[in-house]
């Protein structure tokens, strides 16, 4: 971390030329980092989140408000705190069902509270009611892991296992409640990979075990 929080939003349509969205008009809701984001009808959308004073100067804030906006300068909060724990460390994003949907996450390690993980599995149509599918599903609770929709089902991997180490389980569900492991996953233990949906397929690409290996799942 550079010592200090960012409030700029940029964009591209071709990852080569960038343009600075909020010159002058710093988002709303800083200082927060670790934060979950997703693009949902037609907006894009900041939960969670926290500060973290060890890295950066700040009062230790824990966020669990959801913030929208349609143009990346103008921001709404919907919702000052919603029903789940404040949370955030949680790669990629899920749009499923036209519903926006949190799965797990957690909170990092500050001077005052250990590493918090989550094992419940949430979901909205609109950002300000949310539903409960479960509270305990059947995968470890974690931080950093990565979270997809592919196949028609919501997808869940790898990630560091609040307890435990990192992990490299998957695991799917058609409805948030009901999951099920895929079985004999053949990379190794990580967190914090890259997760995306491209040609059809599933794909996963390095990690925080610093290796350089890309992995896709097609369906059979």
């Amino acid at each position: 971390m550079l010592g200090h929080y960012q409030y700029d939003v940029w964009n591209s349509s071709d990852g080569q030329t960038w343009t600075w969205v909020n010159p002058g008009k710093p988002v709303p809701w800083g200082p927060r980092v670790l934060h979950y984001t997703a693009a949902f009808h037609d907006r894009l959308w900041v939960m969670g989140g926290h500060t973290l004073p060890q890295f950066a100067p700040a009062d230790e804030i824990f966020y669990n408000d959801v913030w929208c906006s349609a143009d990346g300068a103008n921001w709404r909060r919907v919702l000052a705190n919603a029903p789940w724990a404040p949370r955030g460390l949680i790669g990629g994003s899920a749009i499923f069902r036209d519903r926006l949907w949190l799965l797990g996450g957690g909170t990092y390690a500050t001077a005052n509270r250990p590493y918090r993980g989550y094992g419940e599995v949430w979901s909205s149509a609109d950002g300000l009611a949310w539903e409960c599918h479960t509270k305990a599903a059947p995968w470890t609770p974690r931080v950093y892991h990565d979270v997809a929709v592919f196949d028609d089902r919501l997808w869940l991997m790898e990630g560091s296992r609040v307890p435990g180490g990192n992990g490299n389980d998957v695991w799917f569900s058609a409805d948030g409640a009901h999951w099920q492991e895929l079985p004999d996953t053949p990379w190794a233990p990580r967190h914090a990979a890259s997760v995306f949906v491209f040609q059809n397929a599933l794909w996963m690409m390095a990690g925080s075990y610093m290796g350089r290996d890309v992995w896709k799942l097609v369906r059979k």
